[in-house]
């Protein structure tokens, strides 16, 4: 059987539209953590992946590659320690509180500071000038990382509409509307389209070529969205089984599951989501042995009844999960890859590369949902429907602009009612502003 890993690369925007502050320091912070450790985790093992990039964090990485990112948080880590305010201690504290016990600044910065690292960078055996060096290294090399190894057919590099909207919802929030009644009138499928045209280009823009492949932020899809992601120049995409079954009208079935289908003009490929699942929830809680040697259990399984050309798709993201894991995840990753090579019944592949072999044989009409099923997550809670109301309003009153797109993106309407970060609203409104005084100057 073969293995189709697709990590999931994304952060929202976290630039304030008007004080181009960074308020949020994730998009640094997991690219010298996590991104660059995955890349080198493939490259190790030479185990082939796909890689997603989200067209609004490969941004975020340029604006800190080029030194434009005003970014409070890495301000505080790159000044003297004795300079450091009472506001900025508090800052960092917040932020990494597993060095929030540091007594003193020096420590405290020091040790934040590192935290920003793989283990596999051994950050404790640098100083905090090595440790500078080495992330403007990281950031000025990664765009370059990604587009050697994938000239290498070592990754698949696809991406993601601009700025991680929920396609189908853009195309007709009523889709949801028998999860919360209250959802407001909201059906704009050109600003779908413009959110996968932009994202196309861009990539194109940083990498001079367009990828076949396109994961839709969420896993969201629906008939809709599948004809706008074709029409957009796509030939292939992905979303969870839950899909798939909804499509069929059936329970689990193996047999259906381990296959390509074909939506309109474009292929689709239906992740495994109890095997995704035990990577990005479940396994940060066993020894990487056990955890390894249960994932290859049920991979071989599966592999005897599938057949061997039957393709698993296993997708999750590629930064979360890691904190949580011993050692950031790198014992559990560098097993997993090494089991799964030396598997007799597994084949680790790229999408594109087995298409090439294996054309999907079977169509579907494809039914509307998520990576989760529903799209509870987005629309479960008054805070959530407030903010599609206030989307709805402001897209009718003062149409189409980019600050508008960035509100359309899916991260706003995931963390609203459920987190103390005030940093979320703040950005979502803030692009509201911008779009309705973009809105008012093309009067």
């Amino acid at each position: 059987m073969f293995i189709n890993f697709l990590w999931h690369f994304h952060q929202p925007i976290y630039r304030h539209p008007e004080t181009g502050e960074y308020l949020l320091p994730w998009a640094n912070f997991h690219t010298t953590k996590n991104y660059w450790q995955m890349v080198r985790l493939i490259e190790e093992s030479e185990f082939p992946c796909t890689i997603n990039l989200v067209p609004c964090l490969l941004e975020q990485i340029k604006d800190y590659q080029s030194q434009l990112a005003r970014d409070l948080v890495f301000d505080s880590l790159i000044k003297p320690a004795e300079e450091l305010s009472v506001d900025e201690i508090l800052r960092l504290k917040r932020f990494f509180p597993t060095a929030a016990s540091e007594a003193s600044p020096h420590h405290l910065q020091e040790k934040a500071l590192g935290s920003f690292f793989s283990p596999l960078l051994s950050p404790e055996k640098r100083d905090k000038k090595g440790l500078l060096n080495l992330r403007q290294e990281i950031f000025s090399d990664l765009l370059n990382y990604f587009l050697r190894l994938c000239q290498k057919k070592t990754i698949e590099l696809t991406v993601s509409p601009y700025y991680h909207p929920l396609l189908p919802l853009l195309i007709d929030l009523g889709q949801a509307r028998s999860e919360a009644p209250d959802l407001p009138e909201f059906k704009y499928r050109e600003d779908a389209r413009w959110q996968l045209k932009e994202g196309r280009e861009y990539f194109k823009q940083l990498f001079d070529f367009v990828p076949a492949g396109l994961w839709p932020s969420e896993g969201a899809l629906s008939q809709a969205a599948c004809e706008e992601i074709a029409s957009a120049g796509f030939s292939l995409t992905f979303t969870d089984e839950h899909l798939l079954w909804k499509s069929l009208k059936t329970g689990p079935d193996a047999k259906h599951l381990y296959q390509p289908y074909r939506c309109g003009e474009t292929t689709i490929f239906f992740r495994d989501r109890e095997l995704s699942d035990l990577i990005g929830f479940e396994y940060q809680r066993w020894p990487a042995e056990l955890a390894v040697s249960d994932f290859l259990r049920r991979l071989e399984a599966r592999a005897k009844t599938a057949g061997e050309k039957a393709i698993c798709s296993i997708i999750l993201d590629g930064e979360n999960p890691w904190g949580a894991y011993p050692n950031n995840g790198i014992d559990f990753l560098r097993l997993l890859f090494s089991r799964i090579k030396d598997s007799p019944h597994l084949r680790p592949c790229l999408p594109s590369d087995y298409l090439a072999e294996h054309r999907a044989k079977k169509s579907i009409h494809l039914p509307t949902g998520s990576w989760m099923g529903s799209f509870f997550k987005w629309i479960g809670h008054p805070d959530k429907v407030k903010a599609w109301k206030l989307l709805s309003e402001y897209r009718k009153k003062y149409g189409f602009s980019r600050p508008m797109a960035v509100a359309e993106g899916s991260d706003w309407f995931w963390w609203a009612g459920e987190t103390e970060e005030k940093e979320f609203e703040i950005l979502f409104l803030s692009y509201l502003r911008q779009a309705s005084l973009a809105g008012e100057k093309n009067e």
